[in-house]
């Protein structure tokens, strides 16, 4: 018996790229010709293909054209579904979103009848719909925007080898929209993934009329130089601008997209000044480095590593990231033996990072922000609550604070390094909106705006958009942090302390006026553990931290039952006041959701090496028996905390799988000699420590 034959429409972006018929035997497929501009004829879908749109869209075309009849049997009503291996819930029986997975192929659904697949990747929003029902998806915005818009064929210009200022060449693509006649502007992107893998993300700027530039940065893919990452990218930034103005395609006017490290370099870029760069779409930006990564708060980073092996070869090699082996990869010694004994060879920026080394010229090197000449170039900003280079969006976030409202867009949602992707994180799960399906059409109009002068009122729309976890919705405000907002001091307070016994703490609303303190002793072989899988690549994952709390080397503070929800927004210091017997010790601070089973989970966290505590320009060693006071900024978070919950404020010393464990000697994370340190935490009288944080 003969199925009903359906078509359905594959939008990229709000672009067409093709159609998938089902009903007549094997799927077929009409995939989009982007050099012509057309859609080629009907051919049954190839495994080939249908991979290849997985990779592109991650959409398995011939899994929804085999199952369509076990969806529309199985979604019905609201509620939770489990079928074959897969998880959906509904709240309104019309969307049912996939729980559980990373890039989730949500199903809207009307009467018992599929009518669209669609999936957030990231950047972008793929939409499989039928045919003459695009007006029920979130293609009916792009229409709105773009009532008559015209899609140009892409045209491969060649491959360029770009000259910087030192001779070194880099190898570069250019691709133009066909047959527009005259000058346009550029996306830039510059990456050290390789150029050719993936560039089809980046063939809709072509089509929606602008020049797209693909780079290798130096020492990477096909581009002479030597990799040393971060070093050389304000420089050849510059100089990458400065050729695309000179070419007879280009207008002038130059936007940079891209997340991690495509999102550093355009910051690197912007430090130069180059007065050719007009936007940009930063995405989960990577920071300095004694901020951000690889030397947060002065530690190093030991969770980088997945990465550094991943571009440990002249050619993008992820698979290096997924070891068995982890665990005794980052207790190898010393740390510079790390490479040829976990890879085999060599990896001469990895033995540079891995130098005993303080903040000098080299670090310095690769700091944008403190190379900043102060250009105030527009910024569509993008992360996450639980981004591992979420401290480098902090760092650009204060960089844009003072410019002007349509000159700055902030969206910060519930979402970690891989960006708007799931909605089930760690056994944390987020609300029916915390994933969003237009910030590909947000990126679109910023660049229409500031590139080409298209009156769109992305100027006029709302500066700063934040998702707080446990209200589980979308706010908006004028600026970051949160105008309003009010800071309130948390101050930890001892249990049983008077007596000098230590124990389980507590975080109180009121400055103690008894001075006492808690200890632990700290010893790097057997540090306090950070819960993440190394070889997923995810290094400030929300997770239950309950178990781990209870070691005798964890310091708990945690409040009274909340009577009422609390809603902190921002980032967070700590302020603690610590002794150590060690010259030199981390101290990692953690902030905590306790719900009414007990359950702790993980928020935000700061870490900071105790020598750095005035700045990470001088090293200042601690003395046996003085009291420093250690200020430790935390990652960003909004979050309620419900009436019935606590909230937690944990302080230890080591993190395994994040930070290389401390020597506690002047050495620091990398020496020959290691002992035990024994360190304290001063709270009430006039060594209160505290954390402040911002309650909406």
């Amino acid at each position: 018996m003969n199925q009903e034959i359906r078509i359905f429409s594959i939008y990229v972006s709000g672009i067409l790229y093709g159609k998938l018929k089902i009903g007549d035997g094997e799927p077929s497929l009409r995939s989009l010709d982007v050099f012509s501009g057309t859609l080629r004829d009907w051919k049954p879908l190839s495994g080939e293909e249908n991979a290849f749109y997985q990779s592109f869209l991650k959409m398995d075309l011939a899994k929804t054209a085999e199952k369509i009849g076990r969806y529309e049997s199985q979604l019905k009503g609201t509620g939770e579904f489990s079928f074959d291996g897969e998880r959906y819930t509904s709240e309104d029986g019309v969307h049912y979103l996939q729980r559980d997975i990373k890039f989730p192929n949500n199903k809207l659904m009307e009467n018992g009848h599929l009518v669209a697949v669609y999936c957030p990747v990231r950047e972008l929003a793929a939409v499989l719909v039928e045919e003459g029902r695009e007006d029920r998806t979130v293609l009916k915005l792009w229409r709105e925007t773009w009532p008559d818009e015209k899609i140009y064929p892409v045209e491969y210009l060649g491959k360029f080898d770009v000259p910087m200022r030192d001779g070194v060449k880099l190898s570069t693509d250019v691709y133009l929209p066909k047959g527009i006649g005259e000058a346009v502007p550029a996306v830039l992107v510059r990456t050290p993934y390789g150029k050719e893998d993936g560039c089809e993300v980046y063939y809709r700027y072509v089509q929606r009329g602008y020049a797209v530039v693909l780079q290798d940065v130096r020492g990477r893919n096909l581009s002479e130089g030597e990799w040393m990452p971060n070093c050389h990218e304000v420089e050849d930034g510059d100089d990458t601008l400065n050729w695309i103005a000179s070419r007879d395609w280009s207008s002038g006017k130059v936007g940079m997209v891209g997340g991690s490290y495509l999102g550093f370099v355009q910051w690197a870029a912007a430090a130069s000044g180059n007065p050719y760069l007009k936007a940009l779409i930063s995405v989960v930006c990577a920071g300095s480095a004694f901020v951000d990564l690889p030397r947060r708060g002065g530690s190093f980073t030991s969770g980088t590593l997945s990465w550094a092996f991943s571009v440990s070869q002249k050619k993008f090699r992820p698979e290096l990231m997924e070891r068995e082996d982890w665990t005794e990869v980052l207790r190898i010694r010393p740390l510079t033996d790390i490479p040829k004994k976990a890879l085999g060879y060599e990896v001469p920026f990895l033995t540079k990072w891995l130098e005993r080394s303080d903040y000098n010229e080299f670090w310095q090197r690769t700091n944008w922000r403190e190379r900043s000449v102060g250009a105030r170039i527009p910024a569509l900003i993008q992360s996450g609550w639980f981004d591992d280079n979420g401290m480098g969006t902090t760092e650009a976030l204060e960089i844009v604070h003072d410019f002007p409202a349509g000159m700055r867009k902030v969206i910060l949602g519930p979402w970690q390094h891989s960006g708007n992707s799931r909605y089930d994180m760690h056994g944390v799960s987020f609300g029916a909106d915390a994933l969003r399906f237009d910030l590909d059409l947000l990126y679109f109009k910023w660049f229409e705006y500031h590139l080409k002068g298209v009156e769109n009122g992305i100027d006029k729309s709302a500066p700063v958009e934040y998702y707080t976890v446990g209200e589980e919705r979308w706010k908006s405000a004028e600026n970051w942090p949160v105008p309003g907002t009010k800071i309130k001091a948390l101050y930890l307070d001892g249990d049983g302390c008077a007596n000098g016994s230590d124990g389980d703490g507590r975080l109180v609303f009121e400055k103690p006026e008894a001075e006492c303190s808690d200890g632990y002793a700290y010893d790097p072989f057997n540090p306090a553990v950070h819960i993440v899988d190394m070889s997923e690549n995810e290094l400030e994952v929300p997770e239950d931290y309950t178990e781990e709390e209870k070691r005798k080397d964890v310091l708990c503070y945690t409040s009274e039952v909340l009577d009422r929800d609390m809603t902190i927004t921002g980032d967070m210091t700590a302020e603690l006041y610590i002794s150590s017997d060690a010259p030199d010790t981390d101290f990692i601070v953690r902030v905590t959701d306790v719900d009414e089973r007990g359950r702790s989970v993980k928020l935000a966290d700061g870490i900071l090496s105790a020598r750095y505590r005035g700045g990470f320009e001088r090293v200042e060693f601690l003395r046996d028996g003085e009291i420093a006071c250690l200020k430790i900024r935390t990652t960003k978070i909004s979050n309620c905390f419900k009436r019935g919950h606590r909230i937690r404020v944990t302080v230890t010393s080591g993190a395994e799988n994040f930070i290389f464990p401390n020597s506690n000697t002047e050495d620091g994370y990398n020496s020959e000699t290691v002992v035990t340190a024994h360190n304290r935490v001063y709270h009430g009288g006039e060594h209160a420590s505290r954390l402040l944080v911002r309650v909406e």
